[in-house]
């Protein structure tokens, strides 16, 4: 079992004895933290559902991240990780939202360096978004977030 797969069998673990359910929102990773979690047996009981807000526009439609804030600071910004996990978890009506977005490369977006990475997490009590660099190929940045994700996913499923 890959480390991914193994992370998202105790994140469903986790979410179904507490509860709780998760809403993804995802650009950099375009779904995969989603299929990952739908991977693992009895996912249904707790994944609402994902966004693939590859756009700003996108972004700003249906996750409700504000224009303004995507003009100001670009799609790679720990503020828009934040507002694209609460969005998910509003508009999927989840407990958890979480988001994904970042540099995957080969080029620098934004003014921000390939494999820098921002993974939100929303709940009731508020959001929080957290920034990595990670380092590789494409593929290698994406799986790194992620694993991160998937990671900050069960931290907050611990709170």
């Amino acid at each position: 079992m890959s480390n991914l797969h193994q992370l998202a069998a105790q994140a469903v673990r986790q979410a179904l004895e507490s509860g709780r359910t998760v809403a993804t929102a995802e650009s950099l990773t375009a779904g995969m933290v989603s299929a990952v979690l739908a991977d693992t047996p009895g996912a249904s009981g707790m994944l609402q559902g994902g966004v693939v807000a590859y756009q700003n526009s996108v972004k700003e439609a249906v996750l409700h991240v504000p224009g303004d804030l995507l003009a100001r600071a670009g799609s790679v910004d720990p503020d828009v990780a934040r507002a694209m996990a609460d969005g998910a978890r509003r508009v999927l009506g989840a407990d958890v939202g979480l988001s994904t977005t970042g540099v995957a490369g080969p080029d620098a977006h934004d003014g921000k360096p390939v494999g820098r990475v921002y993974i939100g997490v929303a709940t009731a009590a508020g959001s929080t978004g957290f920034e990595y660099s990670f380092t590789g190929s494409r593929p290698d940045i994406r799986g790194a977030a992620c694993a991160a994700a998937l990671e900050r996913l069960l931290e907050a499923l611990s709170a």
